[in-house]
C-alpha cells in the first residue's frame, strides 16, 4: 500500500500544469473534430474504421497470423485512402477553421419524439396528393441516421416545422425554391433549393428524368428517402437504399413511408443495427 501511494505521489509531483493543458486542448480538438463530422457521411466511414482498428488488435492479441496479416495490409492501404474518402469533411473543417466556426456548436437532432413521425406523414402525404393531382414536379428528402450537410449547405435555409402548405408552395413553378430538392430532419424542413448526386446506374430506365436519378442518387449514397412527384404525369414515388418503388397511391405512399420511417423495436445487444424497415 505504501508503495503505490508513493508510485502516485512522484506521478502528481511529475505532472506540470502545462502537461494538463496539453492534455486539456487535445480532447478539446477531438471533441470539436467529432461535433464537425456528426452530421455527415464520415461518421458511418468512421465507425467502419474502428471496427477494422478492433479486429486487428483482437488478431494480434489471439495471434491469427493470416488474418493479421490481411487486416494490416488493409490497414495500410487505409492510410492512402482517407484523405481521399474524407476529402469533403477536411475541406469544410478547413473552412470552417478559416471562418473561425470550428469553436462554434451545432445541433442535429431527428424526431424529438416517435409521436412526431405520424405526423410528418400525414403532412406528406397531403402534400404529395395536391403536388400529384396538380402534376407538379417535387423532390423531398428526408434525413435518417447518415447525416446530409452536405446537401444541405448547398440550398436555401428554411428553418420551419414541416407542413403541407409549407412543401406544396416551395414547388408551386417559377417560384425562387422550386427547383432542387427540399431536405427534411425530423419535423424541420431545413433547406429548400438543395443539389443533390445523380445516380450512375446504367440500369435505370431511360424515362427517369434528372428529378428521379437525384432521388435514386442520394438514396445510393445514404440511407434517406426520396420522396419524387412525377412532373411529367403526376406519378408518386419511393427511393430507398439505391431502389425506387413507383406508381404509389396515397394509402400505398403512407404504408410505405411508415414502414421506413418507423423504427424497428428489438430486443437484445446487436452489434450492428438494421436500418428502419429494411
Amino acid at each position: 500500500m505504501a508503495d503505490l501511494q508513493t508510485t502516485f505521489e512522484k506521478l502528481v509531483s511529475s505532472l506540470r500544469l502545462l502537461d494538463a493543458l496539453d492534455v486539456i486542448i487535445v480532447a478539446f480538438v477531438l471533441y470539436r473534430l467529432i461535433l464537425m463530422i456528426r452530421g455527415t457521411r464520415a461518421v458511418q466511414l468512421l465507425k467502419g474504421v474502428v471496427m477494422i482498428l478492433l479486429a486487428t488488435g483482437i488478431a494480434h492479441t489471439l495471434q491469427l497470423g493470416a488474418l493479421s496479416w490481411l487486416l494490416d495490409k488493409i490497414l495500410t492501404i487505409g492510410l492512402f485512402a482517407i484523405p481521399v474518402v474524407f476529402q469533403p469533411e477536411f475541406r469544410r473543417g478547413l473552412e470552417q477553421l478559416g471562418r473561425g466556426k470550428f469553436f462554434s456548436s451545432r445541433s442535429t437532432t431527428l424526431f424529438q419524439e416517435e409521436e412526431d413521425i405520424p405526423k410528418t406523414i400525414n403532412e406528406l402525404t397531403k402534400a404529395t396528393s395536391v403536388l400529384s393531382k396538380n402534376k407538379i414536379g417535387a423532390l423531398i428528402i428526408l434525413e435518417r441516421d447518415t447525416g446530409l450537410v452536405d446537401h444541405i449547405e448547398t440550398g436555401i435555409p428554411i428553418g420551419a416545422v414541416v407542413s403541407s402548405e409549407l412543401l406544396i408552395n416551395i414547388f408551386i413553378p417559377n417560384t425562387p425554391l422550386h427547383d432542387g430538392a427540399v431536405i427534411i430532419r425530423g419535423q424541420n424542413v431545413l433547406a429548400a433549393s438543395c443539389f443533390l448526386p445523380l445516380s450512375d446506374n446504367a440500369s435505370l430506365s431511360k424515362e427517369l428524368g434528372t428529378r428521379h436519378r437525384a432521388g435514386i442518387g442520394i438514396s445510393e449514397q445514404s440511407d434517406a428517402v426520396a420522396v419524387i412527384v412525377s412532373e411529367e404525369t403526376g406519378a408518386i414515388s419511393l427511393a430507398a437504399d439505391g431502389k425506387l418503388t413507383r406508381n404509389l397511391d396515397e394509402q400505398s405512399f403512407r404504408e410505405y413511408l411508415t414502414n421506413l420511417l418507423v423504427p424497428v423495436k428489438t430486443s437484445g445487444f446487436t452489434l450492428f443495427k438494421g436500418k428502419a424497415g429494411s
